[in-house]
């Protein structure tokens, strides 16, 4: 019997280090039932250690996450959607083969912010917000 598969959702920032990360760890941690998550960046870093902080503050475990690059998923997956979470990611985004929807959010990069260690922290714990904000309303929006 064939299985149904779940839509797989594609959130693609620079690095891979913040935003995407933050947008993936909160739509797996609310319907990582109905989608396979990923995400990926055009330029992947290493994962922010404040994003990692700051998942963990609202109960996700990220710290085994990884910076990946859109090279391990373009041409080899097929995404019902793929979400930008940054300007310079929707302008250099190539086009992915057989994408169900295209969506842009972007979202301030945190990792930009300059200052104390708390003034950075709280920088990430916006972004985080606004991100969890925006997936939940996203989710919420399919359910319906």
């Amino acid at each position: 019997m064939d299985q149904i598969q779940k839509p797989r959702v594609l959130f693609i920032c620079t690095g891979n280090s913040a935003r995407s990360q933050m947008a993936e760890a909160i739509l797996k941690n609310i319907g990582g039932s109905k989608f396979d998550v990923y995400s990926a960046g055009h330029e992947p870093s290493t994962v922010n250690p404040f994003t990692i902080k700051v998942l963990s503050e609202i109960g996700i475990d990220w710290s085994k996450a990884q910076a990946k690059g859109l090279t391990e998923f373009l041409g080899k997956l097929h995404f019902g959607y793929v979400i930008t979470v940054c300007s310079r990611a929707e302008e250099r985004c190539p086009i992915f083969p057989g994408v169900g929807q295209r969506l842009h959010w972007p979202f301030d990069d945190p990792a930009a912010v300059e200052g104390s260690e708390e003034e950075k922290l709280n920088a990430f714990r916006t972004i985080r917000d606004e991100i969890q904000e925006k997936v939940t309303d996203w989710y919420g929006s399919l359910s319906k």
